[in-house]
C-alpha cells in the first residue's frame, strides 16, 4: 500500500512545500524502494514528470532547472519512505500531485500510488511598524513600538507575533515576547522575570495591532528589535502549518558610532585623521571605550578612564610620534598618523563598547557597537586575485590591475617559492615606463613575458609551470612624477597542482575472460591530460616481470616489443579524456596475464612517469570439447583367434584436431596401460606389459577417425574391460597445441574356449540363462535355422529334448512326464537373427545337469524343400549348491562348418564356484570320522595324475569333490 500526504495542502507563494509519501507491504522491508512524482495541473490534465530517485533523467523540460538546482528534491529518510519538496513555490505549481512507486518484484498486489491536491495561493500577509527606525533612550526610560500585522487569505488562517531583539555581535535575534496562533502569550528566554513583573508587555489592539511595551530599559536591550508575523493553516492531518512569514524593518536601540576620515586620498607622507563620535543619551555621565580597526586589526584603543593603548604593530610608531589618538570631548575621539605610509591604506571602523561603572569602581563592558566603515586609499591602489590554481605544464596567467594612477607606470612581477615564506621575493621580469621588459637571469631558458594590456592592466605570463613554480607573486607598480614616486603591491598565492594529481590513468575492458582464438579490446581510459604522452602497454605473465609489448610516442611513432600482427591499437580522443584501444586478435595462451598501462609526460625537460594504471587480468580458457566417440559397449570372441577393438570419434571440436590415444585394461584387482598413441601418432606401450604381450598387441588409425586395438591370438587372461581414452589437441593462433578435456568409452571383451563345455554354479532360486550364439556362417538371408535344447540328468548319458524351435519358426515342447515341472519355467528367446537364449526361472536341485544347445542350417533348393545344409552343438553344465556336484562335458572334436558357442549365466551375480561344501540340516558335517577316508581318496588321486593322462585325473577331482 502506498500512502501520501492528505490533501488538500494550501501553501502560498515563495513558501516551501513538503509531501511525505510511505509504502508497505513489499517481500523485503529493508530493501530500498524507488519512488516517482508526477503532478496533473488544472489548466493541463496531462502527468508531467517531476522527479525520480531512480532515474536522474526522469524530469519533463518544465522541472528540470528546479531538479538540477535542487530546488526541488526527493529524499529517501528509509527504504519505504520518502519526502518530495519544493523549496520556492510559484504559482503554476499548484495540482494534483502523485507518488508513485516502483514495484521491483514479480508480483503485482496492492496500491502503487497515492495522491495528494496542492492548491498555491498569493501571499497576502502584510506587516508594518510606524515611526523612527533608530531611537535613543536612556537607561530607565520605557520603550513603546507598534506593529500592525493583517491577512487577506481566502482560507482560513490563524496569525502569530513576536518581538525579537538582535544584539550586536550576537549571530541570532532572541525572542522578546510573542502572541501564538492560539493566542498564547510566551516572554522569551531572558525575559521571563520582567515579564512578570509587568515591565515587558505585548497588547492586542483591535484586529491587527501589536503593541510591544518595554519599561525600565538597560544597556543590555540595545539592538535592533523587529516584530515577526506567521500565517498558519490547518492541514487535513490536523497539523498547523507556517505558510508565511514577514519581518518588519528593525527598528535600532543603541549608541550611534561614527567615523570620518580626512582626507580619504592619500599621498605618502600626508596627514590621515580619523574621527570618531559617538552618540547617545546623557553622554556625559556615560563612560565608553573606543578602538579604531583597519581591515579587522585594531590600531588603537581608548579606555573608560581615557587611557590609550595600541596593538604590537603600532607601537614603534607610538614611539616615533606617527600615531596620536585622544578624546576631545563628550562623545568624541580622534586618531592621527602622520606621515602616512602605502600600507596604512583600506577600511577603518571605530568600535564603542558601553562601560558599567560599580559602586568598587570596576566597569562592566557592554555589547560593541561598529561604526560604518571608511575606506582609505592612496592615489594609485591595485587589484588581483588573491589564489590562483593552475595544473603543471600549463601556462600561468596573472592579472594586476591599477586604479588611480595620473604618471607612467611601471610594474615589476616578484615571486617566492611557498616552500620559503620568509625569504625576500626575486625578480621574476619587469616592464619599465618606456615598455622595455627584462626577464630575470634565472629565467632566461623559460618562456615568461609580462604585458601591458590596457593602460590600467599588466599581465604576467609563465608558460609550462612546475609545481616549484608554486608560491607567492607580487605585483609591484610604481607611478613616476616629477621629483616622486609612488609604489604599491599586490600579492596572489600561486598553487601548481603536479600532473600525477590531475591525471586519472585507469585500464578497462568488456572482455577480460576469452577462449582461445577469440579477440580481447583493452582500453587505457587517460583523463585531464592536456599535454602529449608516451603510452607504454605491458603484460606480466605469472611471477615474472614486466614485460612491454609496445610504446605509442607522442608523435605517433610506435616501438613494438611484442608480436606486431597480434596486436591492434586505435585511439579516440574525447572531451576530458582520451581512450588508447590495444585489440588483441586470435588470443592465445601467450597473451594470458595482467596488463597495465603506463603515461609519461615530457615536462620541464626531463621525462616524467605518471602512476601506471590499475592492473587488468586477462583470462585465455581453453573452448568446451565436443569430443563424442562411439564403439560396441562389448565383443565376444574365441581365444586363439585375432581381435579388433574399435573406437571411433563421432564429433570433434574443430576439423583440424590431432587426437592423442590411449588404451586401458581393466580386469579385477589390477589396472593397466597397454598402449598410446600420441598427437604426432607416435606409439608407447605400457611398462607394465611383458615382451610376449607387446609382441600381440597392436594399434592402428582408420578413416574417421577410428582407433583400432589390435589383439593377436588372444588368450583367456586377455579378456576384460577395455577403455579406449582420446584427448583432443587443437592448435592456437600461435601455432602452439594446447589440450581439450578427454573422452572415453569402454568395451567389455569377452572370451571362450571353443570346444570346451561350459559350467556353471547356482544355488536353488537363482534365474539361469544359457545363450548359445552362432559365430559363423550365419549373415546369409536364405538360411534358417532350427535350435534344439536338450537335457541329461547327472550321471545319465541320455540326452532328452526340452524344447525346439524349429527353421519354420514352430515352437514345441516334446512330451515327457519327468521334464514336465522343468519345462513349465523354461523360457525361449532369440533377441538376434544368430542368438538362442534358454531361461530357468526359479532354478531347483533337481535342474542339475548338462543342458545341450544343437543347431540345425537349413535352405530352400531350387524344388522349394527344405535341406538340412549343417548341425552343430554346445553343452553347459548347471550345479546346484545344495549337491555340490559338477558334471563335465566335451564338445564334439569333429569339425563343421557352423559355429556355435554357449555361455551359461545367472541373473544375479552369484560367483561359480570350484568347491561348495554341504550342508547337513544347516551345519558342516563333522570331519573328523571323514578323515581316514579323505587320505585315501587324495592318495588315489595324486596317483592318478602322476601316472594318467589330464582327463582321468580332472574327472576323479570332480568325483572327489562331489563326495565331499
Amino acid at each position: 500500500a502506498t500512502i501520501s500526504q492528505a490533501g488538500p495542502l494550501y501553501r502560498v507563494v515563495d513558501s516551501r512545500l513538503s509531501i511525505s509519501c510511505n509504502v508497505s507491504g513489499f517481500a523485503s522491508n529493508s530493501a530500498r524502494k524507488e519512488f516517482e512524482f508526477r503532478v496533473k495541473k488544472p489548466a493541463l490534465p496531462i502527468e508531467i514528470n517531476i522527479i525520480s530517485t531512480d532515474d536522474p533523467s526522469f524530469s519533463y523540460a518544465v522541472y528540470a532547472r528546479r531538479v538540477r538546482s535542487k530546488e526541488i528534491t526527493l529524499t529517501h529518510v528509509s527504504p519505504n519512505s520518502v519526502v518530495f519538496e519544493i523549496q520556492r513555490l510559484e504559482k503554476s505549481d499548484e495540482g494534483e500531485y502523485e507518488c508513485f512507486v516502483i514495484n521491483s518484484e514479480s508480483v503485482y498486489d496492492g496500491v502503487y500510488r497515492a495522491k495528494t491536491t496542492v492548491k498555491v495561493l498569493d501571499n497576502s500577509l502584510t506587516v508594518s511598524s510606524p515611526g523612527s527606525t533608530s531611537l535613543s533612550y536612556n537607561e530607565g526610560e520605557t520603550l513603546t513600538l507598534t506593529c500592525q500585522a493583517s491577512s487577506n487569505t481566502v482560507q482560513h488562517t490563524h496569525l502569530s507575533l513576536a518581538w525579537y531583539v538582535h544584539k550586536n555581535g550576537e549571530d541570532g535575534a532572541r525572542p522578546i515576547i510573542s502572541l501564538d496562533r492560539d493566542f498564547t502569550l510566551s516572554p522569551g528566554q531572558g525575559f521571563a522575570g520582567r515579564h512578570q513583573a509587568g515591565l515587558i508587555r505585548l497588547d492586542k489592539i483591535g484586529a491587527a495591532t501589536y503593541n510591544l511595551k518595554m519599561a525600565k530599559l538597560g544597556l543590555s536591550d540595545q539592538g535592533r528589535i523587529y516584530c515577526q508575523a506567521q500565517e498558519w493553516v490547518q492541514d487535513p492531518d490536523r497539523s498547523w502549518y507556517c505558510i508565511a512569514q514577514t519581518d518588519v524593518a528593525p527598528t535600532t536601540l543603541s549608541l550611534v558610532v561614527n567615523i570620518l576620515a580626512q582626507p580619504t586620498t592619500l599621498q605618502e607622507g600626508q596627514e590621515l585623521l580619523l574621527s570618531c563620535s559617538i552618540q547617545s543619551q546623557a553622554l556625559e555621565e556615560s563612560f565608553f571605550s573606543v578602538a579604531w580597526l583597519r581591515g579587522g586589526v585594531e590600531l588603537a584603543r581608548i579606555g573608560p578612564t581615557g587611557i590609550l593603548s595600541v596593538g604590537p604593530e603600532y607601537s614603534a610608531r607610538v614611539k616615533e610620534g606617527e600615531l596620536r589618538a585622544a578624546r576631545t570631548a563628550a562623545g568624541d575621539y580622534s586618531l592621527i598618523l602622520q606621515p602616512v605610509r602605502t600600507e596604512d591604506q583600506g577600511e577603518y571602523i571605530c568600535r564603542a563598547w558601553p562601560q558599567d561603572r560599580g559602586q568598587d569602581g570596576g566597569f562592566t563592558e557592554g555589547a560593541a557597537h561598529d561604526s560604518s566603515s571608511k575606506r582609505v586609499k592612496s592615489g594609485l591602489s591595485l587589484q588581483m586575485q588573491n589564489n590562483v590554481s593552475v595544473n603543471e605544464s600549463d601556462t600561468l596567467k596573472l592579472t594586476c590591475k591599477v586604479h588611480g594612477a595620473q604618471g607612467q607606470l611601471s610594474v615589476t612581477w616578484q615571486h617566492k617559492a611557498a616552500a620559503t615564506p620568509t625569504a625576500a621575493f626575486a625578480s621574476v621580469v619587469s616592464l619599465n615606463q618606456e615598455g622595455v621588459m627584462e626577464k630575470a637571469a634565472e629565467l632566461k631558458s623559460r618562456k615568461v613575458k609580462a604585458t601591458r594590456a590596457a593602460a590600467d592592466t599588466f599581465i604576467l605570463e609563465l608558460d609550462e609551470v612546475t609545481p616549484s613554480d608554486s608560491g607567492v607573486y607580487q605585483c609591484a607598480v610604481s607611478e613616476w612624477k616629477i621629483n616622486s614616486k609612488i609604489s604599491q603591491s599586490r600579492t596572489a598565492n600561486v598553487t601548481v597542482a603536479p600532473t600525477e594529481s590531475f591525471v586519472n590513468v585507469k585500464l578497462i575492458s568488456r572482455n577480460n575472460i576469452v577462449s582461445v582464438g577469440e579477440t580481447v579490446e583493452l582500453i587505457c581510459r587517460i583523463r585531464g591530460l592536456n599535454v602529449p604522452a608516451t603510452l607504454t602497454w605491458s603484460l606480466q605473465r605469472d611471477a615474472s616481470t614486466l614485460d612491454n609489448i609496445l610504446t605509442q610516442y607522442s608523435d605517433g611513432s610506435i616501438s613494438w616489443s611484442g608480436e606486431q600482427h597480434r596486436y591492434q591499437l586505435k585511439v579516440e580522443v574525447k572531451e576530458y579524456q582520451a581512450l588508447h584501444y590495444l585489440i588483441i586478435n586470435g588470443v592465445s595462451h601467450r597473451e594470458a596475464g595482467r596488463y597495465q598501462c603506463g603515461v609519461s609526460v615530457f615536462l620541464d625537460n626531463v621525462h616524467k612517469k605518471l602512476p601506471p594504471s590499475n592492473p587488468l587480468a586477462v583470462n585465455v580458457q581453453n573452448p568446451v570439447s565436443k569430443l563424442l566417440l562411439t564403439s560396441t559397449s562389448a565383443r565376444t570372441s574365441n581365444i586363439n583367434t585375432d581381435i579388433e577393438i574399435t573406437c571411433s570419434v563421432a564429433l570433434s571440436s574443430s576439423a583440424s584436431s590431432c587426437y592423442a590415444v590411449t588404451w586401458l585394461l581393466r580386469q579385477p584387482g589390477e589396472n593397466k596401460t597397454i598402449i598410446s598413441s600420441d598427437r604426432d601418432a607416435l606409439l608407447t606401450y605400457g611398462s607394465q606389459l611383458e615382451l610376449s604381450y607387446k609382441q600381440r598387441i597392436g594399434m592402428k588409425r582408420t578413416v574417421g577417425p577410428t582407433f583400432v586395438l589390435g589383439i593377436r591370438q588372444a588368450q583367456i587372461s586377455d579378456k576384460g574391460s577395455y577403455i579406449c581414452e582420446v584427448v583432443e589437441w587443437l592448435q592456437d593462433p600461435q601455432r602452439d597445441w594446447y589440450q581439450l578435456s578427454s573422452a572415453s568409452r569402454t568395451i567389455e571383451l569377452t572370451l571362450i574356449e571353443p570346444g570346451k563345455a561350459q559350467s556353471l554354479v547356482a544355488t536353488e532360486g537363482d534365474e539361469v540363462e544359457f545363450r548359445c550364439n552362432i559365430i559363423s556362417d550365419a549373415s546369409s538371408p536364405s538360411l534358417f535355422y532350427k535350435v534344439s535344447w536338450l537335457y541329461a540328468e547327472y550321471g545319465s548319458s541320455i540326452a532328452n529334448a526340452l524344447v525346439e524351435l524349429d527353421h519354420t519358426g514352430l515352437l514345441r515342447y516334446p512330451e515327457n512326464q519327468g521334464l514336465r515341472g522343468l519345462q513349465e519355467r523354461l523360457r525361449l528367446s532369440r533377441p538376434t537373427q544368430s542368438s538362442f537364449y534358454l531361461g530357468i526361472h526359479r532354478a531347483h536341485e533337481g535342474d542339475s545337469g548338462m543342458y545341450k544347445c544343437k543347431i540345425e542350417q537349413y535352405q530352400l533348393d531350387h524344388k522349394a524343400h527344405w535341406q538340412q545344409k549343417a548341425s552343430e552343438s554346445e553343452s553347459c553344465a548347471l550345479l546346484n549348491s545344495s549337491t555340490a556336484r559338477r558334471l563335465m562335458t566335451s564338445c564334439p572334436s569333429d569339425a563343421c562348418p557352423l559355429k556355435v558357442q554357449s555361455d551359461c549365466y545367472t541373473v544375479f551375480n552369484h560367483k561359480c564356484q570350484l568347491f561348495v561344501s554341504k550342508m547337513q540340516n544347516g551345519h558342516f558335517s563333522n570331519g573328523t570320522a571323514m578323515f581316514p577316508f579323505l587320505m585315501v581318496m587324495m592318495l588315489v588321486f595324486m596317483v592318478l595324475c602322476i601316472f594318467s593322462n589330464l582327463f582321468p585325473c580332472l574327472a576323479f577331482f570332480f568325483f572327489f569333490c562331489s563326495i565331499v
